[in-house]
């Protein structure tokens, strides 16, 4: 149970190191080549939702970011803990939408970074909550699978 925090909280303090360099060291706006054509590191700042949806929303969104944090943190104690993939993909989750709502409550805007050119320019929080999602979707859809098999035996 306390890995799952640890875990959780050191996605957070990732998060918001890099977010925080980001701010203090670019300009907003600014890109910087990471590798060639491929990534770079630009500034911008996102007062919407994913892919910059729902601009304006910014209190709801912190509402949502908390039911979402309040509703991880109860399937974590209702999820086995023996279930490794399922509690690993919800700490992913939590640390990314606690990093991401501590910006839209102190900022009220998301710093996002990370620049691939032919997606929005995303963040460490955010790769977290959709590897996280990700992650227990293949879990859920694994143990639903395994129910669906006849034994043959």
């Amino acid at each position: 149970m306390m890995l799952f925090y640890l875990l959780a909280l050191t996605i957070v303090v990732a998060d918001q190191v890099i977010k925080y360099y980001v701010h203090s060291l670019m300009k907003l706006g600014q890109t910087i080549p990471l590798i060639d054509g491929i990534v770079k590191l630009t500034y911008v700042r996102n007062t919407g939702a994913a892919f910059s949806l729902f601009i304006g929303f910014s209190p709801y969104l912190i509402v949502v970011g908390l039911l979402v944090a309040v509703a991880v943190i109860y399937f974590h104690y209702k999820a086995p803990a023996r279930n490794r993939v399922l509690q690993v993909g919800l700490a992913f989750v939590l640390g990314g939408s606690l990093g991401n709502l501590i910006d839209r409550i102190f900022r009220s805007y998301v710093i996002d970074y990370l620049d691939i050119t032919i997606w929005p320019v995303f963040n460490l929080a955010d790769i977290m909550i959709n590897v996280g999602v990700i992650m227990i979707a293949f879990k859920l859809f694994a143990e639903e699978e395994n129910k669906n098999v006849p034994d043959l035996v």
